[in-house]
């Protein structure tokens, strides 16, 4: 199938990363469902590019979202679970508010993703699914106890994933990220950023185009056999 005839679902388009691979996916030929929440789309809307807007924590604002993709464009073949939040603060001081809602949006949403998109999946014995972690959920970071959660998580919903779904030539892996020079890094302080980069052996923040040479190859027609993987992105950080 040619990359012009296969659906991209990416969740937090509007993000720093998500920015990021949408412009790579869309250069690449790929037709794009671009999801966003309160933040604006960069990619213009075409025949090729459609935006969808909704509330990942809202179960029932996913199911219509993937059934107005599907309305849109007919088909629906890959699956990017990006959008994701992160409430900081030491475990003991953390408000469950905070929790429920990282925990919604970053594990409970995409599991409500591939509910709702693997029978689309299914119907053409061909799909991708691909959960961005982090290496935090592998090592832990002091104060993120409900992000790095969350992220782990979908380190076990993933191999889940390529067990389930390998007989209808779906796969499913995991891009556990380090500490990139766009998206949630903005949110660190310039000291606490200056610490991240001492403890990357190659003293610096990743570039978006390693992710884009990842997406490159799980997209592959001939990738299957690489499933229910982490492949780690974080310059050597363990």
């Amino acid at each position: 199938m040619e990359k012009t005839s296969k659906v991209v679902l990416l969740t937090g388009a509007s993000g720093g990363l998500g920015t990021q691979m949408a412009n790579h996916l869309y250069k690449s030929g790929y037709t794009l469902a671009l999801h966003c929440h309160l933040s604006e789309i960069e990619i213009p809307e075409s025949e090729k590019v459609q935006h969808f807007q909704a509330d990942l924590g809202n179960p029932d604002e996913i199911s219509a979202m993937v059934d107005a993709i599907v309305a849109v464009f007919g088909r629906l073949d890959v699956l990017i679970n990006n959008a994701g939040v992160s409430r900081n603060g030491v475990s003991w001081k953390a408000d469950i508010e905070d929790w429920d809602e990282t925990i919604a949006v970053n594990l409970t949403a995409p599991f409500l993703m591939g509910k709702y998109c693997i029978p689309h999946m299914r119907k053409n014995n061909w799909g991708r699914i691909i959960n961005i972690t982090s290496v935090v959920a592998q090592t832990g970071f002091i104060g993120t106890a409900a992000y790095a959660a969350s992220k782990a998580g979908l380190l076990g919903l993933t191999k889940t994933w390529s067990k389930e779904l390998a007989a209808f030539g779906i796969s499913a892996n995991n891009l556990a990220l380090g500490y990139f020079n766009t998206g949630m890094i903005d949110e660190v302080p310039a000291d606490i950023q200056k610490e991240i980069i001492d403890a990357i052996p190659l003293k610096k923040l990743g570039d978006p185009s390693s992710i884009n040479t990842a997406l490159d190859y799980i997209l592959e027609e001939n990738s299957l056999y690489f499933t229910g993987q982490t492949l780690n992105l974080n310059g050597g950080m363990y």
